[in-house]
């Protein structure tokens, strides 16, 4: 028997999640709907979806026994291959639960990484997804050999088969990852001197949260073919492309997505991408205002950039996809407080988006709605930068600023 890689994941799943004290209904739904698009993103069918109302999870097989069995007799009478869990399982998580239902078991760390997988292509990419695989890998080296058992003789007891692989795997892997850490090292180090080697252009990072646009907008905005795909983690490798508005030059890059629940070993790996988003001057921070919990995900995505980067940034906050915008009107006599789904977008402007003046915008990338405004604020803070930080070198502007 060989150990599970994530090239074995199956067709068809369960997915299963909690509703728990510090995770409440409505969350845990929105939850589990993007977690079935990360499963459709990695080539899997979800068949049905568990939650479990229920205080914490269980230390031992997530959720109670009692839905563990619901959800053994569902995947017995519809044949199911694989079981999705919304949370990183621990290693006896995921033990106990492999021997309850005798089916893969993935958790969402282990999904984004099978997507990671199927979505690097430079050898960057390649090196920081293995590294992340590995370092995931390490502590459940336990399940993959369970059924190695452990030997016992002569009244001592002896290292069985299963102990002693798990020990050999573990020595594989650490050698391993502490090849692939010198390799992204120089990896690393090639990055920074190619950095340096894009001379004195201002440098702006698209960000954002998975599945925005961000890749549509950089196509449209440098004219270029980066692959863009209605699915989670479209791009994985960052690129970087020479854009000139009014020729006014700049370097704009486009990012990996960020996504709720991600394990910052996860985000340590990636060091080389993010280092993109440090070194840059100025951040456009793309939202999906059509999604229901598009606040949520701004909040991600902020968080996420606090643990990254050493202070505040210039950022523009872009709203894009206003043309698949909706709301549901209130009906006369429903005296409840107005929620987001309640809100049209011309009175959600004036909330605390007008806080923002002229640091944000609304856009639809695809219908190409306000780009020209959005090139004209791009213009205007690139240009600042650049004057603030070559004020003897205006020669860029004394050719298009004379009426």
């Amino acid at each position: 028997m060989q150990p599970e890689t994530l090239s074995t994941v199956k067709d068809s799943a369960v997915l299963v999640g909690l509703i728990t004290l510090e995770q409440r209904e409505r969350q845990a739904r929105e939850f589990m709907e993007e977690l079935s698009f990360l499963a459709e993103t990695a080539g899997i069918s979800p068949k049905k979806t568990f939650l479990q109302k229920i205080e914490y999870p269980n230390p031992n097989t997530f959720v109670g026994p009692g839905k563990l069995d619901e959800i053994r007799a569902f995947i017995i009478e519809k044949e199911i291959d694989t079981v999705i869990f919304d949370d990183e399982l621990s290693p006896k998580q995921i033990r106990n639960i492999g021997r309850e239902l005798r089916v893969q078991i993935l958790d969402r760390t282990n999904l984004i990484l099978s997507i990671f997988a199927q979505r690097a292509h430079t050898a960057s990419a390649k090196t920081q997804v293995e590294l992340a695989t590995l370092q995931y890998m390490l502590p459940r080296l336990s399940r993959l050999w369970g059924h190695l058992d452990r030997q016992r003789g002569g009244g001592i007891t002896s290292r069985g088969m299963g102990e002693k692989q798990i020990e050999a795997d573990q020595r594989i892997i650490r050698e391993r990852i502490a090849l692939l850490k010198k390799q992204l090292k120089d990896i690393d180090r090639q990055m920074a001197t190619q950095r340096k080697n894009r001379g004195k252009l201002v440098r702006v990072a698209l960000v954002g949260y998975t599945n925005v646009g961000k890749s549509t907008l950089m196509n449209l905005m440098s004219k270029s073919e980066v692959f863009a795909e209605n699915k989670l983690f479209a791009t994985l490798d960052t690129t970087v492309r020479k854009v000139i508005i009014d020729n006014l030059p700049f370097l704009l890059t486009d990012t990996v997505g960020f996504i709720r629940k991600l394990p910052t070993h996860l985000i340590e790996s990636f060091k080389s991408t993010l280092d993109e988003v440090r070194e840059a001057d100025l951040l456009l921070h793309v939202v999906d205002i059509s999604h229901p919990a598009f606040e949520e995900q701004m909040a991600v995505v902020n968080n996420t950039l606090k643990e990254i980067l050493p202070g505040e940034k210039p950022t523009i906050v872009i709203f894009n996809k206003i043309d698949a915008f909706t709301y549901t009107p209130k009906e006369e006599d429903d005296l409840s407080p107005p929620t987001r789904e309640n809100i049209p977008l011309n009175d959600l402007k004036k909330t605390y988006m007008s806080r923002l003046h002229a640091n944000c915008i609304f856009i639809s990338a695809t219908e190409k709605s306000n780009i020209d405004e959005l090139r004209t604020l791009l213009y205007q803070k690139v240009k600042e930068i650049h004057v603030e930080r070559y004020p003897y070198n205006d020669f860029l502007f004394q050719k298009f600023d004379v009426e």
